[in-house]
């Protein structure tokens, strides 16, 4: 890979690198080995005892698809969908043929086609007081919470793709809708007219792309101008499999131009079985992002304990986990356009995420009370009436909803605003921002949050920070994104702070990039080769003049990086080490009762449950 050396706006910033997890041990004293077969087939396994299992099997690179099929068929193996970006075929397999199937060459990993649901509603999203159309009387408009003007882009020419239970088409959307395919029938992507009979779908294209014609503008989306793709792989109950989500991203990925997508926005998800390496939803989600589309997902909603209400930690979902993904967390506005008062909601899922221990969420969004369009007859619109809002011409039109599922919509609509912006900037008639770019210009203008104490957040719950549109439209305009690899590409110099409301709040001017931050003007001077589609966010790379990232750095006076090193207070690095009194889930990967919770984020034992890795970090 070029090695590329940044070059320095007015003054040369110093980098301070940081690492974050390494890994995550699942049993004390060991390392989690790549699994054939993933415990949770297992676990079904032990539970039928017999019959049939639905799995994800993916192929190692060492067979032809051709070979594998037919092996496949010399069993009686019914062969489902194929992933080909993703090398993937779904199957139904007996527990009996499991064994074999494990030692079939070209079988590099199997894994349950698990259920899929949106990110699970709390219960401080739906029953809480305050929530509904009281709380939403106070919530200004979320184009202006993120710092956004009426003369700024609204995503004009950009296409977002909504992976979800459908979108209706209401008032809000119409016209919005270019294209609709349905995936719940097992027969792939279907063409039809939209639907959503889960009204989970309708609310998140309406916080992307929302026209807000019922509420006069009160409820319109971050990027009114954006077109709708609508791929519906939830039914009506909000919920649908794996291998439906992993069609529907294949299908977007490989008819991007034909269709416009380039964003794909999936707020919903599953817990994780295995690594990220063998995921077969987060290699499809790999493959789209090599493809020039931006994947915003929601982080989850698992980030408390329901019956102790205590926070914990790594319980990002799938595919959260995804290392290219803009993972996002949800953040409570307090009804007011001023950030600086934002909080972590504490359902929203902290990481580091589970078996690869890697530093998400990637930054907060908007994801509290949040009101967009209901689709009329759906389950939530019928089941929760309570969360329904008057519009501006005496009907209950909107609905008020609040999770990651949410914050995520706001993200890609922000994300749509970005790339408008940055196609206008461009020398070249077909340049833009790429993904590594726009999530490490969003992360480097994040706001820092802090807790109604004024403690920061740790990096596990905020990510870089809160969002800000307004500084992340800034810092787009001022680079060319056709300038030549290895060259300055600002145009025009910025300052690191916004101002809201009169407030002025700095930038927090790092990023998070594998297992390491950096800080510093000169990570986003030039148009390095880490912004290309071709580099895995997080790959080892040379910054700055003198700073090298891999397995062991040096950096400092006295200051070793590599296994099991103490840096810091109380910060302790390895394979093995326990991070934190409340960062553990426990051995078991059921996730549910046996999970374990604590109180604080640093210091302690976990008495010989589970093992994580981390630290905290702090500027």
């Amino acid at each position: 890979m070029t090695l590329t050396k940044f070059r320095t706006w007015s003054v040369v910033a110093a980098l301070v690198i940081t690492q974050t997890p390494a890994m995550l041990a699942v049993k004390s004293g060991a390392s989690p080995k790549k699994a054939r077969v993933d415990r949770q087939i297992e676990q079904i396994e032990a539970a039928t005892g017999s019959g049939t299992v639905s799995v994800i099997v993916r192929s190692d690179g060492t067979t032809d698809w051709a070979s594998l099929l037919k092996a496949l068929k010399s069993k009686g193996i019914k062969a489902g969908r194929q992933a080909r970006r993703s090398n993937a075929i779904s199957l139904k397999i007996s527990r009996s043929d499991l064994t074999w199937l494990e030692s079939l060459p070209g079988v590099g990993s199997v894994s349950v086609d698990a259920p899929v649901t949106t990110a699970p509603l709390s219960a401080e999203s739906l029953l809480s007081p305050g929530g509904g159309a009281g709380a939403v009387k106070k919530v200004s408009a979320l184009r202006a919470q993120l710092g956004l003007t009426d003369s700024d882009p609204t995503g004009n020419g950009v296409g977002v793709a909504i992976i979800d239970s459908g979108i209706a088409p209401v008032s809000d959307l119409s016209g919005r809708i270019t294209a609709f395919y349905d995936f719940t029938s097992g027969q792939g992507g279907v063409p039809t007219s939209p639907i959503d009979g889960y009204g989970h779908g309708t609310h998140v294209a309406g916080l992307v792309a929302g026209s807000g014609e019922l509420s006069d503008g009160q409820f319109e989306g971050v990027a009114p101008g954006a077109h709708l793709i609508g791929l519906r792989v939830l039914d009506n109950s909000g919920s649908g499999s794996t291998s439906d989500v992993i069609a529907a991203v294949e299908f977007a990925t490989e008819n991007k131009d034909a269709l416009g997508i380039d964003v794909i926005n999936m707020s919903l998800g599953h817990p994780p079985y295995g690594p990220a390496a063998d995921d077969p939803l987060v290699q499809a989600v790999e493959a789209a992002s090599r493809a020039g589309i931006v994947v915003v997902v929601s982080a989850g909603n698992v980030g408390v304990n329901p019956q102790t209400n205590q926070v914990g930690y790594g319980g990002i979902l799938v595919p959260g986990n995804a290392p290219s993904a803009f993972t996002v967390a949800s953040a409570k506005t307090q009804g007011t356009v001023d950030p600086d008062d934002d909080l972590i909601a504490n359902y929203s899922s902290r990481g580091p995420s589970w078996f690869d221990g890697l530093a998400k969420p990637d930054f907060a969004a908007p994801g509290q009370n949040l009101a967009a369009p209901a689709a009329p007859g759906s389950y939530l619109a019928t089941t929760y009436p309570s969360l329904l809002v008057n519009d501006n011409y005496g009907g209950k039109r909107y609905i008020v909803l609040s999770g990651t599922s949410m914050a995520a919509g706001v993200e890609s609509g922000l994300v749509a605003d970005v790339l408008e912006a940055s196609r206008a900037m461009t020398t070249t008639t077909t340049a833009h921002l790429l993904g590594n770019a726009i999530k490490a210009f969003t992360e480097y203008t994040a706001l820092t949050m802090h807790d109604a104490s004024g403690v920061v957040y740790d990096r596990l719950s905020q990510g870089a920070g809160r969002v800000n549109g307004q500084g992340v439209l800034n810092l787009a305009r001022s680079v060319d994104p056709g300038a030549p690899a290895g060259t300055p590409w600002i145009i025009t110099p910025v300052v690191p702070y916004s101002v809201y409301n009169g407030i002025t709040i700095p930038w927090a001017q790092n990023i998070v990039w594998g297992e390491n931050i950096v800080w510093g003007e000169n990570i986003i001077n030039a148009n390095n080769v880490v912004w290309g589609e071709n580099v895995v966010w997080g790959e080892n790379i040379v910054w700055g003049e003198n700073i090298v990232w891999g397995e062991n750095i040096v950096w400092g006076e006295n200051i070793v990086w590599g296994e099991n090193i103490v840096w810091g207070e109380n910060i302790v690095w390895g394979e093995n080490i326990v991070w934190g009194e409340n960062i553990v889930w426990g051995e078991n990967l059921v996730w549910g009762e046996n999970l374990v919770w604590g109180e604080s984020i640093l210091a302690g034992h976990t008495a010989g449950k589970g093992l994580g890795v981390g630290k905290k970090v702090s500027k």
